[in-house]
């Protein structure tokens, strides 16, 4: 099954952008043609007690 159809993509990476860059690589389209919604913003971790919880985030292709 291939992405070239897909309209909506959920991912995660180290940080925001880090996720974005991903779904804008998956969807094949550039920023200005999506609406993104952050679901997480991630963090890396407190004091070593709690590791880093990745960002996610959702991206749609403007219509």
């Amino acid at each position: 099954m291939g992405y070239q159809n897909l309209k909506v993509v959920e991912t995660k990476g180290k940080d925001v952008q880090d996720a974005i860059q991903k779904a804008l690589s998956i969807l094949k389209v550039k920023r200005k043609d999506v609406e993104i919604e952050i679901l997480s913003e991630g963090h890396k971790g407190l004091f070593g007690m709690e590791g880093p919880k990745p960002a996610k985030i959702r991206v749609n292709i403007k219509e």
